[in-house]
């Protein structure tokens, strides 16, 4: 059983949703583990329910939303910083364009 603070989406996900926000150093329970977070985890943000490795899945709604880039500890927060997204270009900031289309 999992922290009441964090959400399964679906059984196969192998990552849980934050219900309210858990601040850094406090002590969540996983199914295996009970780690510490080491960063604040705001609400609707992931953590893994399980160590990942690099290359794996990030399942989500029981459907794969991206990839891990790096080894992922059970507990630690899933986001742009270790997934890559297997659907859209990861995010970048664009130049501003002038009306004519120039570089500003």
């Amino acid at each position: 059983m999992h922290d009441n603070r964090l959400l399964l989406l679906n059984p196969t996900d192998n990552v849980l949703v934050a219900r309210t926000r858990i601040q850094a150093g406090e002590r969540v329970q996983l199914e295996a583990s009970s780690p510490i977070l080491s960063a604040d985890l705001g609400i609707g943000h992931k953590i893994a329910r399980q160590a990942l490795r690099a290359g794996d899945k990030i399942v989500k709604y029981g459907a794969p939303i991206g990839s891990a880039t790096c080894d992922i500890p059970a507990g630690a927060h899933v986001h742009f910083h270790n997934v890559a997204s297997d659907y859209i270009p990861t995010y970048t900031i664009a130049p501003d364009l002038s009306a004519e289309g120039h570089v500003a």
